[in-house]
């Protein structure tokens, strides 16, 4: 018997109970209705004139319904008579390449056959100007030389600073929008100041590009969309904080402040710019975030098929498998790693060759008074806290909670 196999060979796996967390969920039943509405409501479509090459900007998360948002901004440009494209937006995301960003967007369902307009992709960019500091603030080349900018994007909070703004449309026009060179400028000085450098850039850039209006999504905790809202570029700084607040009020959570191990199916790029939310892990990369529960160990079990080998965030785990070493691209995190400055979130963990012995590693060393009642949650992505596993120590707190029911023992 292998030494790891004898270390591990009577650390006991406890009994687990399936539970379904309630949130307060609102919903929107219409996606293709809300968009129109929100942006009929806003009248921003008269800032578009007949002929008009309008650049669309779109990012690399996982935004319920992206493929629909994306497609009904481009009829609604249509519908005045614009001509629309999409840009990526998506900083150093998809390997840093031009390729890699479409192949983003494609895999998301933003295929310029469903959306019915043209991918723009590469990855040049136009300095449009600097902050005091002397950081260069950059633009997507095809967006710069078009007549009209909108931004698409989900605001939630960001994973590694907290600001009145965070992630959302003004991060998006100054990072996402800034490609790789754009990204590692407003990174450059590390997250302590992000809170600061984003919306600076972001009215730098107000000031000098055609955005005409961005398109906020906050989604409830089941990942679904909650709210549309059409923004006027002159009334961005003022609504995003807002909207920032009611999108952290509407994040998923688990219903347990003290955790010795968390186990996660998978994590990926398309759950989370970290792979894992902070938010919901309490594991940040950065001193510069905070919130969440305590939790002494995570296990990884696998990366999702989306991330398609972009590992960014496995640092942040304790204890992984074999299974995600071998899937690893390196050269994608890397990248991620290399621009944001935060090197932590792509060094490699400790991996077994087994789910079991992951797990049995990360009950061993969690330092819990009685192993035999570890304190154990599982779930299968930060995305997805509807339904979730605990162990039966944590059975009598799950029986007192009203935001819990006991699915079966």
């Amino acid at each position: 018997m292998k030494i790891v196999e004898q270390l591990l060979e009577n650390i006991r796996m406890p009994r687990m109970i399936k539970v379904h967390q309630r949130f307060h969920a609102p919903e929107i039943e219409d996606v293709v209705g809300a968009v129109h509405q929100t942006i009929n409501d806003e009248q921003v479509l008269t800032r578009i004139s007949k002929g008009d090459r309008v650049a669309i900007a779109v990012g690399s998360r996982g935004v319920a319904d992206i493929p629909i948002l994306v497609r009904e901004v481009v009829n609604a440009v249509k519908s005045v008579g614009g001509q629309p494209f999409i840009v990526p937006a998506m900083g150093s995301h998809g390997g840093a390449t031009a390729e890699g960003q479409k192949d983003v967007l494609e895999k998301m369902g933003v295929t310029e056959a469903f959306i019915g307009a043209s991918i723009k992709s590469n990855m040049d960019v136009v300095e449009v100007g600097r902050l005091p500091n002397d950081l260069p603030i950059f633009i997507d080349k095809n967006a710069y030389e078009a007549d009209k900018i909108i931004v698409i994007n989900r605001i939630k909070p960001h994973t590694a600073f907290r600001g009145p703004v965070e992630s959302g449309l003004m991060k998006m026009i100054t990072i996402g929008l800034g490609k790789q060179k754009g990204a590692e400028a407003a990174h450059a000085y590390s997250f302590k100041y992000m809170a600061e450098h984003v919306p600076e850039m972001a009215k730098i850039i107000l000031s000098k590009l055609p955005i005409i209006f961005g398109l906020g999504v906050l989604e409830n905790a089941y990942d679904r969309p909650a709210k549309l809202v059409a923004i006027p570029a002159e009334r961005l700084e003022e609504a995003e904080p807002q909207l920032l607040l009611e999108a952290k009020a509407l994040m998923p959570r688990i219903y347990f402040d003290s955790i010795d191990v968390l186990v996660i199916d998978e994590i990926g790029k398309d759950i989370s710019g970290d792979g894992m939310d902070p938010n919901i892990t309490g594991r940040y990369a950065t001193p510069y975030a905070s919130g969440g529960p305590e939790v002494a160990r995570i296990v990884v079990l696998g990366l999702t098929d989306k991330t398609h080998g972009n590992a960014n965030g496995i640092g942040l785990a304790d204890i992984t498998t074999k299974r995600v070493f071998d899937a690893i691209e390196w050269e994608k995190g890397y990248a991620n790693a290399l621009t944001s400055t935060v090197i932590g979130v792509v060094k490699v963990p400790m991996f077994l060759e087994t789910d079991e012995l992951a797990i049995k590693a990360a009950i061993k060393t969690c330092n819990a008074l009685d192993l035999n009642k570890v304190r154990l949650v599982r779930i299968h992505n930060t995305l997805h806290l509807k339904e979730i596993w605990i162990s039966e120590s944590l059975l009598p707190e799950a029986e007192q909670s009203e935001n819990i029911d006991i699915l079966y023992t």
